[in-house]
C-alpha cells in the first residue's frame, strides 16, 4: 500500500546510516515532473587508513563521481542531500534485508522490504576502481574474448566490458522492481526465473547476464538464446557447457517469430537485434505478455525506407532533405512510435541511454514494465496523428496487427 514519501525516506535515511548493517544502496531513476543532477547514486560503506567512511558514487551522463564522507554529520549531510534529490527508486542491501522504495506518480512511495534467506557477507574494502557487477575475473568475461586468461580485460575491449557493465546496471534494478512489486515471482528452484534472449548472436550480453543472475545473484535460472543461425547456436551451446551452466542457459536456432518456449519468460532481452529483429522481439513479448523487457535497438532501415517514399508534412522538409538527418531523425521516430505502440499494449515504458555514445552509437534502451493499464486517449491519438502525418506504419503495429 502507498504511503507518505516523508514516512518511507525517513525509513531509507535510516538504514543508509547503518554503518554496520548496510552492504549497498542504490538511487535510480527520476520522479514525474522533476529533473536530477545524476542519473544514478551508489551508496556503501569502506574501510580506510583513516577508518571507515561512507563512499558515495553518482553518475552523470559521461562519467561517474566518487568521494568518501566521514561517519557523522558528514554522512548524514551527504545522505540527507541524496533523499532530496527527486530520485524515483531506491534499492538497498543490507546483512540481513532488501529494500525497494519506489515514488508513484501521485508522489507517494511504494516500500517492500524482503528478508534474506541467508546474511549476505559485507566487503568493506575500499575499491578504487569503479566495481562492476560482473568482476574482470570471471571466466564468461574470458570465453567471450572480453577478457585474457590472467582476467584482465584486454586494452581493445574496454568498451564492450563497459557496455556489459552498464547493461547490467540497468537491468539489476529493473529487475529488483519487478520482484519486489510481484510483478516477477520469487525465483525458485521449482519455478525459476524465465530469461528469454531474441536475436542473441555471439550472446556476450547474454553470457554476462546469465552470470550475473545465476553466479553473481544465485537466482535459479531458466534462460535461452534464440539465433536464426545454426553455427551461432551451436558455439554458444558448447561455451555455456564449457562454462557449466548445466540446465540454466541453452541455445536455439530458430527465427524469432518461430521461436518456442516450454513458459512465458519474465524477462525478454533484445540486445541490438538489427532493424525489424527488434521489432519481431517487441511484438513476442507483448504477446507473451512478457513482465519485463529490455530491448536495445538497432539499424533503423524499415522507418528510414518508408521517409524515403513520402513527402514530408511542412515544415519539416529541411530535416528530410539531408540523408544523414533523415536517417538520424526516423531512428528517433521509430523508437518514439515502438514505445507508443507499448503503452497501448499495457506498458510502462521509459527510453534510457545504458551507456555512453562513445562506446557504441547504437546505445538507446526501451526499458518496458507490464502494469496491464489501458493506455490513456491520448497516447492513440498522438500515435495516430504522428504515423497520418509523416505517412508511415510501423513494423511492430503491422506485426500486432497480422
Amino acid at each position: 500500500m502507498p504511503e507518505p514519501l516523508s514516512q518511507a525516506l525517513a525509513r531509507v535515511r535510516e538504514e543508509l546510516l547503518d554503518s554496520e548493517r548496510l552492504v549497498r544502496a542504490v538511487a535510480a531513476g527520476r520522479r514525474r515532473g522533476h529533473e536530477v543532477a545524476w542519473r544514478r547514486a551508489e551508496l556503501r560503506y569502506v574501510d580506510v587508513r583513516a577508518g571507515r567512511v561512507l563512499q558515495v558514487t553518482t553518475y552523470d551522463e559521461h562519467q561517474a563521481h566518487t568521494r568518501n564522507a566521514a561517519l557523522g554529520p558528514e554522512a548524514e549531510e551527504a545522505v540527507d542531500g541524496l533523499l532530496a534529490t527527486a530520485f524515483g527508486n531506491w534499492h538497498l542491501d543490507s546483512v540481513d534485508e532488501t529494500l525497494q522504495l519506489r515514488v508513484t506518480k501521485k508522489g507517494d512511495a511504494q516500500l517492500h522490504v524482503r528478508p534474506r534467506v541467508a546474511e549476505q557477507p559485507v566487503s568493506r574494502e575500499h575499491d578504487r576502481e569503479k566495481p562492476r557487477l560482473l568482476p574482470a575475473e570471471d571466466p564468461v568475461l574470458k570465453a567471450v574474448g572480453i577478457a585474457d586468461h590472467q582476467g584482465r580485460i584486454k586494452p581493445t575491449r574496454q568498451a564492450k566490458y563497459r557496455q556489459v557493465d552498464e547493461f547490467l546496471r540497468v537491468l539489476e534494478p529493473a529487475l529488483d522492481r519487478a520482484l519486489d512489486t510481484g510483478l516477477v515471482p520469487l525465483p525458485t528452484d521449482e519455478r525459476p526465473l524465465r530469461v528469454v534472449d531474441l536475436g542473441c548472436g555471439n550472446a556476450y550480453l547474454t553470457f554476462a547476464a546469465a552470470s550475473y543472475l545465476a553466479n553473481v545473484r544465485k537466482l535459479p535460472l531458466r534462460m535461452t538464446g534464440i539465433d536464426l543461425r545454426p553455427q551461432a547456436r551451436d558455439r554458444n551451446t558448447k561455451l555455456a557447457t564449457d562454462l557449466g551452466f548445466g540446465g540454466q542457459l541453452a541455445f536455439a536456432a530458430s527465427s524469432i517469430a518461430a521461436a518456442e518456449l516450454e513458459e512465458a519468460p519474465d524477462l525478454v532481452l533484445s540486445l541490438h537485434a538489427c532493424d525489424t529483429a527488434t521489432d519481431d522481439a517487441l511484438a513476442r513479448a507483448v504477446r507473451w505478455q512478457a513482465p519485463l523487457i529490455l530491448a536495445a535497438p538497432c539499424c533503423h532501415h524499415d522507418i528510414q525506407a518508408q521517409l524515403s517514399k513520402v513527402e514530408p508534412p511542412e515544415p519539416y522538409t529541411m530535416i528530410t532533405r539531408h540523408g544523414i538527418l533523415r536517417e538520424r531523425f526516423a531512428d528517433v521516430l521509430t523508437d518514439a512510435l515502438r514505445a507508443s505502440i507499448l503503452r497501448q499494449h499495457g506498458y510502462r515504458v521509459d527510453t534510457i541511454q545504458f551507456v555512453g555514445s562513445e562506446h557504441t552509437p547504437r546505445n538507446i534502451m526501451l526499458r518496458a514494465t507490464r502494469t496491464g493499464a489501458e493506455a490513456g486517449e491520448n497516447i492513440g491519438e498522438e500515435y495516430a496523428d504522428m504515423t497520418k502525418q509523416w505517412n508511415v506504419r510501423p513494423a511492430l503495429a503491422r506485426l500486432l496487427d497480422a
